[in-house]
């Protein structure tokens, strides 16, 4: 008899390129890589960066997109997705187009970090493609903005917990079945928000957490939503794949270590 195999678990990344692998489609599929799963990707398109800054977004013809999206799902149905960097109204849309590909039976987990611009202040969504990606916020299992975008999306001042606590209800009440907010930002402990679609209503939980001095470092927000999109490929109840993705960010943020001339690279397993 031959041995039995058991089922290999899939996450997809739909993400730009970072060459340096700090972030990006190359850092999503070492963090699937980390957590057991098989990582598949959609390229949204390339940049040209090194590791102090972006230099030229190139986004990829919205065709190919919706094209290796559709084709790929038809083949390789993924137990998760993640989305990060879209680029343009147009590739936002093929995105949207092509998860209709999905099959609702499976209740595919959708994790989106609504990714507007580089730590260094380089646009990373055109602002025409704000709407779009609205729209794919109201069909995510999780939205994961820092500070900055839920404000941006929002219109809600986040300088208080009051204003956070609002503005994730804001991103909930856009349909999203839960956000995290992102607190790394803050003055103070970088507390995250985690709301939770209630019925009609959000309910919130704050997440503690702790500053770590480790410097300007790549990637925290793609290693945190691709690492609780990995757990959800598992089959975690949402809020303990949240609890997982932040341990995981919070130790490779500690073991962060530099190469090149600018940020500092997470340290993975």
């Amino acid at each position: 008899m031959g041995s039995y195999s058991p089922p290999v678990r899939v996450a997809l990344s739909i993400a730009g390129s970072d060459p340096t692998g700090g972030a990006g489609l190359q850092a999503d599929l070492q963090v699937f890589r980390v957590f057991g799963v098989h990582g598949a990707g959609v390229l949204t398109g390339l940049t040209v960066q090194d590791t102090s800054r972006v230099h030229q977004v190139l986004p990829a013809f919205p065709n190919v997109v919706l094209d290796q999206l559709r084709i790929l799902l038809r083949d390789l149905p993924p137990d998760a997705v993640k989305i990060g960097m879209l680029g343009t109204d147009d590739v936002a849309r093929s995105v949207e187009l092509g998860l209709r590909e999905l099959d609702p039976a499976r209740r595919v987990p959708i994790v989106l970090d609504p990714v507007l611009a580089a730590s260094d202040g380089t646009p990373l969504l055109e602002r025409r493609g704000w709407g779009k990606l609205q729209d794919l916020i109201g069909r995510s299992t999780l939205v994961t903005p820092n500070l900055e975008e839920a404000e941006a999306l929002t219109g809600c001042d986040v300088s208080t917990d009051e204003g956070v606590e609002a503005a994730a209800s804001a991103l909930v009440a856009l349909g999203a079945n839960a956000a995290l907010v992102k607190g790394g930002h803050r003055d103070g402990d970088p507390d995250d928000l985690l709301a939770l679609r209630e019925g009609g209503s959000a309910s919130f939980q704050w997440l503690r957490g702790e500053r770590i001095a480790a410097g300007p470092v790549r990637g925290t927000g793609c290693a945190l939503s691709s690492a609780i999109a990995a757990r959800l490929a598992w089959g975690d109840p949402l809020p303990e794949a949240v609890a997982a993705g932040r341990r995981f960010v919070a130790k490779a943020l500690a073991g962060a270590a530099g190469r090149g001339r600018g940020a500092r690279f997470l340290a993975y397993p």
